[in-house]
C-alpha cells in the first residue's frame, strides 16, 4: 500500500468537509458542490480543466435531456391519461390499485427522474384515494418506494446510474448499456411491491378509512357550491356587518378575524360596492358591508355573536363571484426544489402577489389555521389555498406547488401527445439500435419536443433543476481528485486490511451496506461520486470484478427508504401524514429485501 501523502490528506479533508456540510445543511447541497469545484483547483488537486469537466460530461447532459423529455410528457397530459385505464384494471381492491399504480410509476421512473414521476402522479393518487375511499397513507408510501425502485430499471432512471459510466471511464472499464440493469431493476420493483402486498397491513399506517374521501391533504377542489356536510369540515359563509360596526371601537382588520375566530376572509366588499376576492390581511372590515369567510360553522356562529354580525343562510352577494365555475379551494403540496421552500407565508405574500388566500397549513400530523403567516414553508407541507381559478392557474404555472386544477383551467397540450411519444421512442431507438451516445440520443429527443412545440424553449429551460445539475457537475472533480491523488486506492486498501480476505459476494454485500448508509445521510449523487472510485480500487485489490462493485454502488444508492431524506419520501411525507417512524418501519424491511435481491440478481445475471 502506498504511503499516505499530503495530497491524499487534503482530498480526504475535502471529502470529510463535503459529507459534513451535506449532513448539517448549513448551505445547500449544490453550493457545497460548487465549493468543491472551485476549491480543488485552488489546492492544485485537479487542473482547472478537470474542475469544470463535469459541466460538459455525458452524465450531466443526459440528465438535462431526461428532465426536458419528462417535462414534455407532463405537458401533454400523458400521465393523467394513464390513470383511467389503470383504475379499470385495478377495480376497487386497494391491493390491486397499489400494484397497478406502482408498476405504472416504476415504468415511467425508468425513463425520467423518479422525483418527476412521483410529483406527476401525486394529484392523480390523491384523486384515486378520494374516489375509492382508501386512506392516502396506504397508497403513497408503496407508490413512492416504487418510483425510487423504478429508477433502477434502466441506466437513465436515476442520477447515480447515469453517472456510472462517466465514473468508470478513468479506469478504462467497459461501460454499461441502457438495459444492462433491467433484469435486476425489474426484480427489485417486484420484490418491493410484494413487500407491501404481503406485509402492508403490518408496516403501513392504516389511517382513517374516510381519509381517502375527505383527507385534509387531498388535492380535490372545493367551492361554496359544494360545502362539506360534516360539522368538522370547513364551509363558506356570508355575513353582513352592522351599520355601527366601526363606531366606538378600534379598527378591525381581515387578519384579526383569522386570529380571533380561525376564519379566513375570502371575499369582502369595499365602499361603495367593490367586491375584493382574497383580500389582503391589512384590509379593514367596515360598517354595513358583506364578507364571505371559510371555516367551521361553530366559529362563524361565534364571530357573528361576538361581533354583532348577521350570518346569512346562503351565499347571496357572492353567489356568482364564488361559484364553482369561478373560484374554489385547492390543497397543494410544496414540491421538491420549490422556490417557496424556506420562506414564511408572510414573505411569500400569496394575497398580494397571486390574489389567493392561504386557509391552513398541514405538517406532520398537525393542521395550523391561526398565525400561519409566520410558518416557514418546507418541502412536503400541504397548504390549502382559496382563489379564483384564473389566479390559481397563474400560481400553478409558476411551479413549485403540486396540485390539480379543473381540466378547463389547465393549459395542457394533449394534441402533442403523439409527438412526445415519438421523440421518446426515437431517443430510445437511437441508443439501442444505433449505439449512439446516451447524451446525444436523449438531447435529440429533447430538441425534437421543442421543435415540434410539445413545449417551448423557455418551458424547457424552466423545467431543468439547475441545482441538481451543479450538484452533479461540482462533485465529479472531487471523484477525479480522489482517484488522481491515490486517496481512493489508499482508503480501499485500508478497508480491505480491516475486513480481511473475503469472497466476492461478501465484498459486494459490504459495499451495498456502505452505499446504503451513505445515501441515507448525503445525496445519492454525492454518495455515488465518492464511493465509485473507492470501491473500484477495493475490487481490484480483492481480485473481484470492479464493474460489479461500481454497479452495486449505482443501485444501492437508491436504497434510501428508512428516512424521509430521499426527495420522493420528503415529497410524500406531508400528504401521506407520515412520521419518521413510519419510514423506519416500512423502509427497514424494504431495504433489507433490496440488498438481498440486488446481490442475488447480480450474482445470477453476471455470474459473480
Amino acid at each position: 500500500m502506498e504511503p499516505l501523502t499530503f495530497d491524499m490528506i487534503l482530498v480526504m479533508a475535502m471529502i470529510g468537509l463535503a459529507i459534513f456540510l451535506f449532513i448539517v445543511e448549513w448551505v445547500r447541497v449544490d453550493v457545497v458542490a460548487i465549493l468543491m469545484m472551485v476549491t480543488l483547483p485552488l489546492l492544485h488537486l485537479v487542473t482547472p480543466k478537470e474542475a469544470f469537466v463535469g459541466l460538459s460530461s455525458n452524465a450531466v447532459v443526459s440528465i438535462i435531456a431526461v428532465i426536458i423529455i419528462g417535462a414534455g410528457m407532463d405537458r401533454t397530459g400523458m400521465i393523467n391519461k394513464l390513470v383511467a385505464p389503470v383504475l379499470r384494471i385495478a377495480g376497487n381492491s386497494s391491493s390491486r390499485i397499489i400494484i397497478a399504480i406502482s408498476v405504472t410509476v416504476a415504468v415511467i421512473s425508468s425513463f425520467m427522474q423518479n422525483i418527476g414521476a412521483a410529483a406527476l402522479f401525486l394529484p392523480a393518487i390523491q384523486r384515486i384515494s378520494k374516489m375509492q375511499k382508501i386512506p392516502l397513507s396506504r397508497l403513497l408510501m408503496p407508490i413512492g418506494f416504487s418510483a425510487i425502485l423504478g429508477g433502477t430499471i434502466t441506466l437513465v432512471g436515476c442520477s447515480p446510474l447515469i453517472l456510472l459510466n462517466d465514473l468508470l471511464a478513468p479506469f478504462n472499464l467497459e461501460p454499461f448499456g441502457l438495459f444492462d440493469v433491467t433484469p435486476i431493476g425489474l426484480v427489485l420493483v417486484f420484490s418491493g411491491i410484494t413487500c407491501f402486498v404481503l406485509f402492508g397491513r403490518f408496516i403501513l399506517p392504516q389511517g382513517d378509512p374516510m381519509d381517502g374521501g375527505e383527507s385534509e391533504s387531498s388535492s380535490s377542489s372545493t367551492s361554496p357550491d359544494h360545502p362539506q356536510p360534516d360539522a368538522d369540515q370547513t364551509e363558506f359563509y356570508e355575513l353582513r356587518t352592522p351599520d355601527d360596526f366601526t363606531d366606538y371601537r378600534d379598527p378591525v382588520f381581515v387578519e384579526d378575524l383569522r386570529r380571533r375566530y380561525l376564519l379566513n376572509v375570502v371575499a369582502i366588499t369595499e365602499p361603495p360596492d367593490f367586491k375584493v376576492i382574497s383580500p389582503m390581511p391589512d384590509v379593514e372590515v367596515r360598517s354595513g358591508i358583506d364578507l364571505a369567510v371559510c371555516g367551521l360553522k361553530k366559529d362563524a356562529l361565534r364571530m357573528a355573536s361576538v361581533e354583532g354580525m348577521h350570518l346569512k343562510d346562503n351565499l347571496e352577494v357572492y353567489k356568482d363571484s364564488l361559484s364553482a365555475q369561478t373560484a374554489g379551494s385547492v390543497e397543494v403540496v410544496v414540491g421538491p426544489r420549490s422556490a417557496f421552500s424556506g420562506k414564511s407565508l408572510k414573505e411569500i405574500n400569496f394575497q398580494d402577489r397571486y390574489h389567493v388566500t392561504p386557509l391552513s397549513v398541514y405538517r406532520q400530523e398537525e393542521t395550523y389555521r391561526a398565525h400561519i403567516g409566520d410558518i416557514v414553508i418546507q418541502v412536503g407541507d400541504v397548504i390549502e389555498l382559496y382563489g379564483t381559478w384564473k389566479r390559481l392557474t397563474v400560481l400553478h404555472k409558476e411551479g413549485g406547488l403540486l396540485f390539480s386544477l379543473p381540466s378547463d383551467a389547465e393549459e395542457m397540450r394533449p394534441e402533442k401527445t403523439l409527438w412526445a411519444g415519438f421523440w421518446l421512442v426515437t431517443a430510445l431507438v437511437m441508443i439501442m439500435g444505433f449505439k449512439i451516445q446516451l447524451s446525444v440520443a436523449l438531447m435529440t429527443g429533447a430538441l425534437g419536443m421543442i421543435l415540434t412545440k410539445v413545449l417551448s424553449i423557455d418551458e424547457a429551460y424552466q423545467s431543468v433543476d439547475w441545482r441538481t445539475i451543479f450538484l452533479l457537475a461540482g462533485l465529479i472533480p472531487l471523484g477525479i481528485a480522489t482517484e488522481k491523488t491515490g486517496a481512493a486506492a489508499w482508503i480501499a486498501h485500508s478497508i480491505l486490511s480491516v475486513i480481511g480476505d473475503v469472497s466476492p459476494i461478501v465484498l459486494l454485500t459490504v459495499i451495498g451496506i456502505l452505499s446504503t448508509m451513505f445515501t441515507l445521510v448525503i445525496s445519492n449523487v454525492g454518495a455515488t461520486v465518492l464511493l465509485v472510485p473507492l470501491v473500484v480500487n477495493m475490487a481490484i485489490a480483492a481480485h473481484t470484478d470492479p464493474r460489479m462493485a461500481a454497479l452495486v454502488v449505482g443501485l444501492a444508492t437508491s436504497n434510501s427508504f428508512m428516512l424521509p431524506t430521499h426527495q420522493v419520501n420528503a415529497l410524500y411525507m406531508g400528504p401521506g401524514h407520515y412520521r419518521t417512524v413510519d419510514f423506519i418501519k416500512a423502509g427497514a424491511l424494504v431495504s433489507v429485501v433490496f440488498l438481498v435481491v440486488m446481490i442475488a440478481m447480480i450474482s445470477l445475471v453476471y455470474g459473480i
